[in-house]
């Protein structure tokens, strides 16, 4: 038998290509029943790539059964004070009676010579006497890892000196000690903010009155800009300042706070963009990252609120758990 000619063997391929082409052109049958099942698909799709996409990212309302097995709350249902000591400087020292040496603290040049241990001390003392006069109340003392050369934190070493200097007074026997750290803000808008989160973490509820103990010259930083971006009532906040020993030096802190402080945070307020974000950056050498999205959810577009750059001082409008 003759092998077919090559002519007639490329015949077959094009005669199935052109059958496939016609089948794909003829004229299709479909009924109502058919568009109508087509066009419910689709917008079944679009309306749920919407709330998707609307909701993301979705809040954790409930805990693994293996955080929350760790956790006992109920010593601490009745408390509603927040008192928020935030951190300014490392703690190193191991003894109290050595709490003023600027040796024993991880300090900025601009913070030496200046007694600023001295103040440092102050805050903690009355942070820790404010919740020794109210037993609904718990301190939370707030600052990161911020600096390279320390292996602890800020609020570590805060609580850590008023342990030490035996600050902490209980009218009830066996009450736990009603304080704690933050260990996670990088500066005074997230001392704020974070220190809410925390009580909510470790009571399980929101407070429902927040005081604050800081130096004087922050106080409008506090009252007006930082309490205002969280859209905290002025009805249940406190600021209590406490100056610096010498009133030069209270008079050059002050300047600095308004150059370096105030003003940044009234361009920026929540401190997302430029020398804020910088600062941030500078401090987080370590790269902690804060559990509160997880323990807090509510607070969870609060955290990541960043207005455009155009505007930084628009205010977060959503939903939050003290309106």
């Amino acid at each position: 038998m003759l092998p077919t000619p090559v002519s007639l063997s490329k015949r077959k391929p094009f005669r199935r290509e052109t059958q496939r082409l016609r089948l794909l052109l003829t004229r299709a049958r479909i009924t109502n029943l058919g568009v109508l099942l087509l066009f419910l698909f689709a917008l079944a799709s679009v309306v749920l790539n919407l709330t998707y996409w609307l909701t993301w990212p979705l809040p954790i309302t409930s805990y693994p059964h293996s955080i929350l097995s760790t956790i006992s709350r109920r010593q601490f249902e009745g408390l509603d004070h927040l008192i928020v000591v935030p951190g300014h400087a490392i703690w190193i020292g191991s003894k109290a009676e050595d709490r003023f040496n600027d040796d024993l603290w991880t300090l900025e040049s601009y913070q030496k010579q200046g007694g600023r241990p001295e103040a440092f001390f102050k805050h903690i003392s009355k942070g820790v006497e404010l919740a020794n006069e109210d037993n609904s109340s718990l301190v939370v003392f707030s600052g990161g890892q911020t600096r390279p050369s320390s292996t602890t934190t800020e609020g570590e070493s805060y609580l850590r000196l008023a342990l030490q200097a035996n600050l902490f007074r209980t009218s009830i026997p066996n009450q736990p000690l009603r304080a704690t750290t933050e260990n996670y803000a990088l500066d005074s808008y997230q001392n704020f903010l974070f220190s809410i989160a925390r009580f909510q973490e470790y009571t399980g509820h929101y407070p429902r009155q927040i005081t604050i103990v800081g130096y004087e010259m922050k106080r409008k930083r506090f009252e007006e800009l930082h309490r205002a971006a969280l859209r905290w009532p002025n009805d249940r906040f406190q600021y209590v300042g406490i100056n610096l020993n010498r009133d030069e030096d209270a008079v050059v802190a002050e300047m600095g706070e308004n150059l370096n402080g105030f003003l940044p945070y009234s361009r920026d307020l929540y401190g997302c963009h430029s020398e804020l974000l910088l600062k941030r950056k500078a401090r987080n050498a370590f790269s902690r990252f804060h559990p509160y999205h997880t323990s807090s959810p509510e607070l969870r577009q609060l955290m990541d609120w960043c207005p455009h750059d155009g505007d930084a001082t628009a205010l977060f409008t959503g939903p939050l758990p003290w309106d």
